[in-house]
């Protein structure tokens, strides 16, 4: 096997973090796979990834290396697209990454409209309410929601989101309404967070910070969200999370004089001298189509 599809295999199995994964989604065998490290793991000196019965991981050394093939499989992909006239057509696989709610109500909806327009693009979705390396990760673009770190990745703001407390009218006749950071010592709120301790919720105009001991504790926005529309509390998110409840009638913002500085919604991905057809193509639509949505 020549270096670059060792170099390929090697980017696959960091990708699943499995050998058997890489091997089947490579179409090649178990042990093709692990031959395929051995030799550059030979050719280095270095040891690559740290295997156990339950888990594969990249030493350091594996991580720069990884990072290092990523480069010149990218820059080998554009040479030859060039060369053979289709530098300007998307193809290949195009990973995009988000927040689990934003994604599957926008990303989802633009991830299959651009797929529609672009046979030669197989398109995947990752979720997660954190933020993922693109480098790291093998992902081509991302959405970001919040204020950005310098780095060395180009960014487009596409919106903004709001801070909104919200419950359900059921709960408010109950409990009265709350017209200012301070009452929200005497009401009952729900959290979503892996965390049990106490939470600190800021407010504007005047930084005012209340310390809140939460009743419920949901490890996902959705259940604490659901567990708002019941009545039973109060709950703390991003506009865009409750958007539906609150047309459909299922909650109500207050506070809205009090809140920070609306977060923006960027997209990203990362700068270098290359951008590839299919990421500079599904950059350019998700951020028609986003800015369309008037975040």
């Amino acid at each position: 096997m020549d270096r670059l599809q060792c170099m390929r295999v090697l980017v696959r199995v960091a990708e699943t973090s499995s050998f058997a994964e890489a091997a089947r989604q490579l179409h090649m065998s178990p042990p093709a796979v692990t031959r395929a490290i051995a030799s550059l793991e030979d050719a280095t000196g270095a040891r690559l990834f740290v295997r156990s019965t339950r888990s594969v991981k990249l030493t350091p050394s594996g991580g720069r290396y990884v990072d290092d093939c990523r480069r010149i499989l990218a820059d080998i992909e554009e040479a030859e697209a060039s060369a053979g006239g289709s530098h300007a057509t998307a193809s290949g696989m195009l990973t995009v990454t988000a927040p689990v709610l934003f994604g599957q109500f926008h990303i989802i909806p633009v991830m299959t409209e651009f797929l529609a327009m672009h046979p030669a693009v197989t398109g995947r979705v990752l979720l997660f309410d954190r933020i993922v390396s693109l480098v790291e990760e093998g992902i081509d673009v991302a959405i970001r929601i919040g204020h950005l770190q310098d780095s060395d990745q180009t960014a487009v703001k596409v919106g903004s989101v709001r801070r909104v407390v919200c419950g359900a009218p059921s709960y408010f006749e109950r409990n009265g309404v709350p017209g200012k950071p301070s009452d929200l010592s005497r009401h009952v709120t729900i959290v979503s967070t892996g965390s049990s301790a106490p939470l600190d919720w800021h407010f504007a105009p005047d930084h005012t910070t209340v310390t809140l001991r939460p009743r419920l504790y949901c490890n996902t926005v959705d259940a604490s969200i659901a567990a708002a529309v019941t009545g039973w509390g109060l709950s703390r998110a991003l506009s865009y999370q409750v958007v539906r409840q609150i047309a459909a009638g299922q909650l109500r913002m207050v506070l809205e004089d009090y809140e920070e500085e609306p977060l923006p919604i960027h997209v990203v991905h990362t700068e270098g001298r290359h951008v590839s057809a299919k990421t500079r193509s599904f950059v350019d639509f998700a951020v028609q189509r986003l800015r369309a949505l008037d975040l």
